[in-house]
């Protein structure tokens, strides 16, 4: 008995002992809570939980064991404990500051970085560039006494006269002079060849004049009941629009000119305008009506049906103009008791905007060479206003007529305007600019007419 108690003694007295102290359950001597109260609350987002966990496990078996570690599993546990210690350590950070960069262009042999180069902004200017006198022109909303043809020669009515004025020159002509009976001139409007013209008269004909010649060529009869104050070409067809309502097709080239009739304004048609393309005819009377008609629809047999009936102005409706950039894209202006011009998609008919000018709109104009619309206006104001366009910003207002300015025509270039306005003067306003290869192009001849000049 002493000899095992003895062995057993010499047994534990060679076995080494731990040299980690036993872990010890924390709630065992848990204090009350009156002691509680200063307490050590650990951050425990500081502490390295793998590295304190590998001192209490790991690193006690190796004591516990020297004989199982070895060289390469003590190197192996040092680097181990080093890494899991470079939590206060930032990776891949600058010991010094980095090296100034090295230009491998000299600054002398590098160009300055170009800017886009910016649009200069177009002059407008605010008074026109000369004036005609014209005596005796009509002044009423429904008619249309002025145009522009093709071959630079601008015809107006005055009276029951009708006056040629060469732009390239400055002469002026008289085309026609008619009896009481039959005048006063209703409407004008040039043939697309610049050299044929139709005029419209107060007695419900309408005659075709060759004006190189200085002849009459044919008088359309019988069509309307009453004056004609509308006229639109598509090519050789020619569109009338009367006091009676009716909208006429007439083919020149035939005896029989009347090939189609359109009937949908109860009152006069005093605005017409063919689309581009020849395919679509606006059509506003005074009866507060906008008429899309499409030539596919056109019938020699009966009354041709509207494509769209548009019926948001709520005055006569005589101002039209295509847009030169969008095929079926149609502006249009109200009268004095509508004050709007309205954008209108003719494929679907929908109104696309409508903007208040808070007066009178006479006449329209696109611009062929910018997005922009021109529109010219009665009381109070009797102003031209120019439009940015679709934005509908003002970006000028032209002064100087004392009267309602009933009409406009735009040059064959597309950068001159004239307006002629219920104070009979004929006005020309260089508005819509000089295309840029028209600015690098010399003048031929200076300007022969003086600022002042008079029609006849």
């Amino acid at each position: 008995m002493d000899a095992v108690s003895s062995s057993v003694n010499s047994s534990s007295s060679t076995k080494p002992r731990s040299r980690c102290p036993p872990l010890q359950d924390p709630f065992l001597h848990r204090k009350s809570s009156r002691e509680n109260l200063d307490r050590f609350i650990p951050n425990r987002s500081a502490m390295d939980f793998d590295y304190a966990h590998y001192m209490l496990t790991e690193g006690c078996k190796e004591t516990e064991n020297p004989a199982a570690s070895s060289p390469s599993r003590e190197a192996y546990r040092k680097q181990l404990a080093e890494t899991l210690n470079m939590n206060r350590t930032r990776i891949l950070a600058f010991k010094n500051k980095p090296p100034a960069p090295v230009e491998l262009i000299p600054r002398e042999f590098t160009s300055p970085q170009r800017s886009r180069p910016t649009k200069p902004r177009r002059h407008i200017p605010q008074t026109s560039e000369r004036t005609l006198d014209a005596p005796d022109l009509v002044d009423d909303y429904y008619l249309n006494l002025l145009d522009w043809g093709s071959s630079n020669v601008l015809s107006i009515a005055l009276g029951s006269t009708v006056y040629l004025w060469d732009a390239s020159n400055g002469s002026t002509s008289e085309l026609v002079t008619v009896d009481d009976d039959i005048g006063p001139v209703t409407s004008v409007s040039w043939a697309p060849d610049g050299r044929h013209i139709a005029v419209g008269f107060n007695n419900s004909e309408v005659q075709l004049w060759d004006s190189t010649a200085n002849r009459l060529l044919r008088t359309l009869k019988g069509g309307h009941r009453s004056r004609v104050g509308s006229l639109a070409w598509n090519n050789h067809i020619l569109t009338t629009g009367g006091m009676d309502g009716r909208i006429i097709n007439n083919d020149v080239r035939v005896r029989s000119p009347i090939v189609e009739t359109y009937r949908g304004h109860t009152q006069e048609v005093c605005g017409l305008k063919w689309s581009a393309s020849g395919q679509q005819l606006a059509s506003g009377g005074n009866d507060n009506l906008l008429h899309i008609w499409d030539r596919s629809m056109s019938s020699s047999n009966s009354s041709t049906q509207w494509l769209h009936r548009l019926e948001e102005h709520t005055a006569a409706v005589k101002a039209l103009a295509w847009c030169p950039f969008q095929g079926n894209l149609l502006a249009s202006g109200g009268g004095g008791g509508d004050r709007c011009i309205k954008f209108w998609n003719t494929h679907t008919g929908a109104c696309l905007n409508s903007v208040d000018t808070g007066s009178q709109v006479c006449a329209l104009l696109w611009n062929k060479n910018e997005r922009e619309l021109l529109s010219s206006h009665g009381f109070t104001q009797n102003q031209l206003t120019l439009w940015k366009y679709p934005s509908m910003v003002k970006m000028a207002e032209l002064t100087g007529h004392t009267s309602r300015v009933l009409f406009m025509a735009q040059s064959p270039d597309g950068c001159t305007v004239a307006s002629a306005a219920g104070d009979e003067t004929l006005r020309f306003w260089n508005v819509f600019g000089v295309p840029e290869a028209a600015k690098a192009a010399p003048k031929a001849n200076p300007e022969p007419f003086p600022h002042l000049n008079r029609i006849r």
